[in-house]
């Protein structure tokens, strides 16, 4: 017996998240032609960044589809929760110190990856809320 869950909706707003970082400036760098003027930084301007994030979405899109293999799933979120929290590094990591003269957006891209993971840790949760009942359920059996 397996109870479908809201996770999956959790699931899928990290998904839609993800992809929304991938299309939107993470940080701004100076530009060189003027003194005053901002540059925004995309993650296609970062490759590396580009393909984690493109794989941390894929995995958490494939993760939606394991409803059936609950122990799977747990493991697939954690370690898609895993990559984003170095995704979250890496970005902050790139822009110190591959851009100097750049600063992050933690209220633009950024913080799309932390609400990912928040999103993911609520789907965890909810994953591990019904293991339990499941057990239970086993236990009475």
């Amino acid at each position: 017996m397996q109870i479908q869950r809201i996770q999956t909706l959790f699931l899928l707003v990290a998904v839609v998240l993800m992809c929304i970082f991938c299309l939107t400036p993470y940080a701004q760098r100076t530009a060189i032609d003027a003194a005053n003027s901002w540059s925004p930084v995309f993650v296609k301007d970062t490759p590396v960044l580009l393909a984690v994030n493109a794989c941390i979405g894929i995995l958490l899109l494939l993760n939606i589809f394991t409803y059936k293999n609950l122990r799977l799933q747990m493991r697939l979120t954690l370690v898609s929760m895993l990559l984003l929290a170095g995704s979250i590094v890496a970005s902050a990591f790139v822009v110190t110190v591959g851009m100097p003269d750049a600063h992050l957006l933690w209220t633009g891209g950024v913080l799309l990856l932390v609400v990912a993971l928040v999103m993911a840790l609520c789907a965890y949760r909810g994953m591990a809320r019904d293991k339990r009942k499941l057990d239970s359920l086993n236990r009475l059996r």
